[in-house]
């Protein structure tokens, strides 16, 4: 694997640019390599056009992609940040966000899409003093000069406020262990790894595809529903108990893509109420040792989107599933949430969006869980 020093400017001039700065950072180092060195932000007017101050910086990151590749990374991070369009024409415009490309190791590289080195970076302050800052002696490929010689030589007088906030690669999380819950194809699983690499944390997925019972199930449910639920519990219990108590040292937080009260809701709709009662029973003597998630996140899709969901992922066991079922699944998840006063829950309304797709969604999503008060009970949070 070849890796590359990749150099880039950040620039933020609408919204809370502070903020802003420091998610672009995250998502460069979970989405495009490791952030090496971060720059001190600096403030800076408005680049020829008239428009609010500037909050700045300058990464450099070790990174495996191509030059194609990083491009579409930035942009796509642009887009999740709100970024709607690049500037054409020349014309420049105030922004939530902009991601430019500084230098890639030593390369020089001109297409239509991209230059390299950045050809305007000799040229503006609020590129080299930060960048000064963290590689003083980098060489431009070009112009063989280093950034300490560009900063004497530029052109540009204009006068750069040091900030004392200093940026990181990640954001903290504010929850140690957050499940991710919701019906069969609501979309838990996508999110949960999508959510844990953005946020470096250790992600904990259910095994569902390991359980030979569960083709069985949907083949001759009264057959198969006992041992299928058993199996399941057994199974969710080893896995909360091991990957709870390891902790990864290099992981804050814990995320996982299920919580083991699915169990009771499942069972509940799957068995008969004899065999249910003595489940319940086995399940209250596991559940008085399993650690609470600080935030349970229930990603709710109405059974036409669930339907379409379950169809497109194709797995051929799944097909045979009935509307019917799916909302007795919603309606136990439901009984649950409106029950359960001791844990902090989060109810996400996602049926009219698509978060793979579309990004800003996706963001929004996260948005809500990370600006969520904990509290005891449901709290519902609409996603149009």
């Amino acid at each position: 694997m070849t890796m590359s020093r990749l150099i880039l400017s950040l620039g933020s001039n609408t919204g809370d640019s502070l903020q802003i700065l420091q998610s672009a950072i995250h998502y460069l180092h979970s989405r495009v390599g490791d952030v090496v060195q971060i720059a001190p932000v600096y403030q800076s007017p408005s680049w020829q056009f008239k428009g609010k101050d500037f909050l700045n910086t300058v990464l450099e990151i070790q990174t495996d992609l191509t030059p194609a590749e990083i491009l579409v990374k930035t942009q796509e991070i642009e887009k999740l940040l709100g970024r709607k369009n690049k500037s054409k024409g020349g014309k420049y415009s105030d922004r939530p966000i902009d991601i430019d490309i500084l230098y890639i190791d030593n390369k020089i590289l001109v297409t239509n899409e991209l230059a390299v080195p950045h050809p305007l970076l000799h040229l503006r302050n609020f590129v080299l003093v930060p960048l000064n800052d963290i590689l003083p002696d980098f060489l431009h490929p070009l112009l063989q000069k280093t950034t300490k010689e560009l900063v004497t030589l530029s052109p540009d007088k204009t006068k750069l406020q040091k900030l004392e906030k200093q940026l990181n690669k990640y954001i903290e999380l504010p929850y140690n262990f957050i499940a991710i819950e919701g019906n069969i194809g609501a979309g838990k699983t996508t999110f949960a790894k999508q959510f844990a690499a953005d946020y470096n944390a250790k992600l904990v997925l259910e095994r569902f595809e390991e359980n030979a019972f569960l083709p069985k199930f949907y083949e001759d449910p009264k057959r198969y529903a006992f041992p299928l639920e058993m199996s399941f519990l057994a199974d969710r219990y080893q896995q909360l108990t091991d990957d709870l108590a390891q902790y990864d040292l290099f992981k804050t937080s814990v995320i996982s893509d299920y919580y083991v009260f699915k169990s009771l809701i499942f069972s509940k709709v799957t068995l008969s109420e004899e065999e249910y009662q003595l489940y319940r029973k086995i399940f209250n003597f596991m559940y008085r040792d399993l650690v609470k998630p600080d935030l349970y996140v229930y990603l709710y899709q109405d059974v036409e989107r669930l339907l379409k969901n379950i169809k497109k992922r194709g797995r051929e066991y799944e097909q045979s599933i009935q509307p019917e079922y799916l909302k007795q699944i919603h309606d136990g998840y439901m009984n649950f949430i409106k029950t359960r006063k001791d844990l902090n829950i989060l109810i996400l309304n996602i049926s009219s969006i698509d978060f793979v797709q579309n990004p800003e969604y996706y963001q929004q999503m996260l948005e809500k869980i990370l600006n969520h008060k904990p509290h005891k009970g449901s709290k519902i949070e609409y996603i149009l």
